[in-house]
């Protein structure tokens, strides 16, 4: 099976909630649908995670020398 990208893992996610909020599902299909959705969030999270890893900030200091330091997110 293929890796999905983060958009079409954002985009499932956001339809089983869609469908989780209607209240049309089961309690079977709720917890199936629930299940996966813990997945995708899990796999959105990571693949943000790491792409927030590749990120630098670029700033240029006083003497007008690059720097490169790595982007810090506080969550």
């Amino acid at each position: 099976m293929a890796k999905k990208t983060f958009e079409t893992s954002l985009k499932e996610l956001e339809n089983i909630v869609r469908e989780m909020e209607s209240n049309d599902l089961d309690l079977e299909d709720a917890v199936k649908k629930y299940e996966t959705g813990k997945k995708l969030s899990k796999q959105c999270l990571d693949m943000l995670d790491k792409t927030e890893k590749k990120i630098s900030l670029l700033s240029v200091d006083n003497s007008g020398n690059l720097t490169e330091k790595p982007f810090l997110h506080n969550r």
